[in-house]
């Protein structure tokens, strides 16, 4: 997947992952809210199929800058309470040190 540049704060992560999901056929249409915390994304809303919520979540951890997802997107399969948090993605800050 395509890494996408560093954007500095919550809002211009928001931003970036809007954009994503209007230009995306699985999301373009998908009745989703997006909040954005320390760079955590909070994604919620309810869709017709795992494949568009999972999409969705995919399409979040691709914008560099976001440091975990929490999925809370309703859909038939989804986990009830419909919720996964995916906080394992890859450190996109060179300063930080182990």
């Amino acid at each position: 997947m395509t890494q996408h540049p560093p954007l500095s704060s919550d809002e211009s992560l928001r931003a970036a992952i809007l954009t994503l999901f209007a230009s995306d056929a699985r999301t373009a249409s998908a009745d989703l809210r997006v909040g954005v915390l320390n760079g955590i994304a909070h994604l919620a809303g309810r869709v017709d199929s795992l494949e568009v919520r999972n999409a969705a979540e995919e399409l979040t951890k691709t914008v560099r800058g976001v440091r975990g997802v929490a999925n809370r997107i309703e859909a038939p399969g989804a986990p009830n309470p419909s919720r996964t948090i995916n906080l394992e993605l890859p450190d996109t800050n060179p300063e930080r040190k182990e």
